[in-house]
């Protein structure tokens, strides 16, 4: 890993606002012993980095580089790595996506030593590295951040195909925002936009509104759409790998909830 902390700091001030006086330290001592450790900081964020020079466990890269959305040669690189980085937030933001944010700009500015995916292990998914690098980014670069869909990588949408039954398709990582997963049964993968499309927008709600959501509530997100919420019963055991786990289902409007 070349990790070179005046480099690497150049390239973080380059996403601008309050990160155009951020610093970035690496102890030199750690990358002899192949160990390479320091921190990134500006304005409330600080963010931790540990390396090592080996590979990360092969069953966690599978985990999130199997359901990721990008193409097969980068996942093949990134199955094939050499040696990984972890990030950790230490810093007092208190929003669950600024800090996101701040972990995907440090993650974008290691792009420049050589990262080739970012991984949400909470999430089960990755993500190009080269997507995330400021020098990549047209525009306001923190808003372009803010604004990735949630769904891409802050948060993961996974595809479950179970033998004689339907396509299973659900969000991973919700919690870490305050807010459910999600999961629906659907009549398969054609209908995968779809469904991610309906996912994102219950959590933009949920997050723009302050609102939540347990089993029993129902909601509408169009003039045609209408859902109701349930906890996963028995037989959907591959639902209970993760706590806060709600299933969609559509129904009709005389179904929803009306107040008293």
């Amino acid at each position: 890993m070349n990790l070179n902390a005046s480099s690497l700091q150049s390239v973080l001030r380059g996403y601008g606002g309050a990160a155009s006086t951020a610093t970035v330290a690496i102890d030199p001592e750690g990358i002899k012993k192949g160990t390479p450790y320091g921190r990134a900081q500006w304005g409330r964020h600080v963010v931790d980095i540990v390396g090592f020079d080996l590979p990360m466990p092969s069953e966690v890269v599978e985990k999130v580089v199997a359901p990721a959305h990008y193409p097969q040669p980068l996942k093949a690189q990134a199955r094939a790595h050499k040696a990984h980085l972890l990030l950790y937030y230490a810093g007092t933001e208190e929003s669950p996506l600024e800090r996101f944010v701040a972990l995907a700009a440090v993650a974008g500015t290691l792009a420049t030593a050589g990262a080739v995916v970012v991984a949400n292990e909470s999430a089960m998914t990755s993500f190009p590295a080269q997507a995330l690098d400021p020098r990549q980014i047209s525009g306001d670069k923190f808003t372009y951040l803010r604004e990735l869909p949630l769904l891409m990588f802050y948060m993961g949408f996974v595809k479950y195909d179970l033998e004689g039954g339907p396509v299973w398709m659900r969000t991973y990582g919700g919690p870490l925002f305050g807010l459910p997963d999600f999961a629906k049964a659907t009549e398969g993968h054609h209908v995968g936009q779809k469904t991610s499309e309906m996912f994102e927008t219950i959590l933009g709600y949920l997050m723009d509104s302050g609102a939540k959501l347990a089993a029993g509530h129902t909601l509408q997100i169009s003039s045609e759409d209408f859902l109701k919420f349930r906890a996963p019963s028995s037989e959907e055991y591959f639902l209970k790998d993760h706590p806060n786990v709600l299933v969609v289902e559509r129904i009709s409007e005389s179904q929803v909830n009306r107040p008293h």
